[in-house]
């Protein structure tokens, strides 16, 4: 769920969707922490929003929260790095940079 949340923000919020993400490096989690606070079963309808915390050079720290109705059901705080094909760190492309930037400051 989680995984699936990040790659419709590239996509749908930064216009950068992963297939294509993927031919110049990638994204990977480089450290999370998730907190359950409720159990969800089969059939619940959750409603998972990804806010961005804060910017680096190449990294994004993100928060995702799933709630059902008013619950909260868990949340996960996970640091992204931009990464080259060789698995470098490289800093984001001013594009992307610019958009992560403005969904730091509001909410995208």
């Amino acid at each position: 769920m989680m995984n699936d949340c990040v790659e419709e923000f590239f996509d749908k919020t930064l216009g950068f969707p992963f297939n294509e993400l993927h031919e110049i490096g990638g994204v990977p989690t480089a450290k999370i922490e998730t907190k359950f606070t409720a159990p969800s079963r089969q059939g619940d309808i959750l409603e998972i929003v990804l806010r961005c915390l804060r910017l680096g050079n190449s990294s994004l720290s993100i928060r995702i929260t799933a709630r059902c109705g008013e619950e909260l059901r868990f949340q996960s705080d996970s640091t992204l790095v931009f990464i080259d094909r060789s698995g470098k760190p490289q800093s984001w492309h001013a594009k992307v940079a610019q958009l992560l930037a403005k969904c730091v400051k509001e909410d995208c």
